[in-house]
């Protein structure tokens, strides 16, 4: 008989195939009919999604994409495959990684998983702080792949750790290292999260108070009170605030040195790439800013291997070997 092994799933957000309008297409139309992602009624928002969005939005988003395109592909899928990668924890654990969009899809890597020998599987979304629109979602396609066989393995999930004190301390070692690195020293350090509808707030989505947290816990660490902001605004609908655009902006004016940090993200991708390393530069020059610094997500960094391995590894108590 096979030895059976426990599995451990890393899944992040996802990215198109390729940076053409074509191939954004294809991932703007599977990620925005996600009714946790947007919710508008499906008949409403499909007719706005198919008749406007998908028509003006896939060529703009392509050609942020180009500016941050690696020879391998997605910053975020080419970091989120080396964390899989570099997380090693024995011979009896096989470690893969997916996207919820895009590719490597959910149900093409649990099945594979599975059909490997994994009786027991640890989903392991890669969001610090829990939210209904990305953690919940990842949930809900494992849930679908699993209700369509007889036999399931067994299921951990991996919890949202926005205030633990490891992931602080990781943190908390890589702005240091990073800023320690600057030719400059910044007046104003700035943690920007990726934003969300307001109306999640009031629905009881605990996204806002997370990342609340977070900030909070890691100006302590740091020393300093960090300026919190949100990014990535999609829609006319009124979304959480400050926006980082108008909150660089306004630093531009009033501070010369800035740099931003973004916890809620544990691998660099578009957002932290092209919309606050580009754009958000653009914005604090514009405004009379001098010093800017994007830093960079844990990635692979070694306090960021170490603090995923610390999580997982807490998750998978009484699965793995003991020492």
């Amino acid at each position: 008989m096979a030895l059976r092994k426990v599995g451990v799933l890393l899944v992040n957000l996802g990215s198109p195939d390729a940076p053409t309008k074509y191939a954004v297409k294809a991932y703007l139309r599977e990620f925005l009919s996600d009714p946790r992602v947007v919710e508008i009624p499906k008949l409403v928002w499909q007719a706005i999604l198919r008749g406007v969005v998908l028509n003006t939005r896939p060529a703009k988003s392509a050609h942020a994409y180009r500016q941050i395109w690696t020879e391998t592909g997605s910053p975020l899928t080419v970091i989120t495959a080396a964390q899989a990668a570099a997380l090693d924890l024995g011979d009896d654990v096989l470690v893969d990684w997916a996207m919820r969009y895009g590719n490597p899809s959910i149900p093409d890597r649990l099945t594979a998983m599975i059909d490997a020998g994994c009786d027991r599987v640890l989903i392991a979304p890669m969001y610090p702080q829990y939210s209904a629109a990305t953690t919940a979602t990842v949930f809900d396609k494992v849930a679908e792949v699993l209700g369509a066989r007889r036999w399931q393995p067994a299921l951990r999930t991996l919890p949202p750790w926005h205030d633990d004190p490891d992931y602080i301390a990781a943190l908390k070692i890589s702005i240091e290292r990073q800023v320690a690195g600057l030719a400059f020293v910044p007046d104003v350090i700035v943690a920007s999260f990726h934003s969300m509808p307001l109306a999640t707030l009031t629905k009881g989505d605990p996204y806002h108070c997370q990342c609340q947290k977070t900030a909070r816990l890691l100006g302590e660490a740091l020393g300093r009170e960090l300026v919190v902001s949100f990014q990535s605004k999609l829609g006319r609908a009124k979304w959480l605030e400050p926006s980082t655009e108008e909150t660089l902006k306004r630093l531009g004016r009033d501070r010369k040195s800035v740099a931003v940090v973004t916890p809620g993200f544990v691998a660099d991708n578009l957002e932290t790439l092209e919309e606050i390393a580009i754009r958000g530069r653009a914005a604090f020059a514009e405004a009379g800013g001098t010093h800017f610094a994007a830093l960079e997500c844990l990635n692979t960094s070694d306090e960021g291997m170490i603090l995923l391995r610390q999580l997982v590894r807490r998750q998978l108590e009484g699965w793995l070997p003991r020492d």
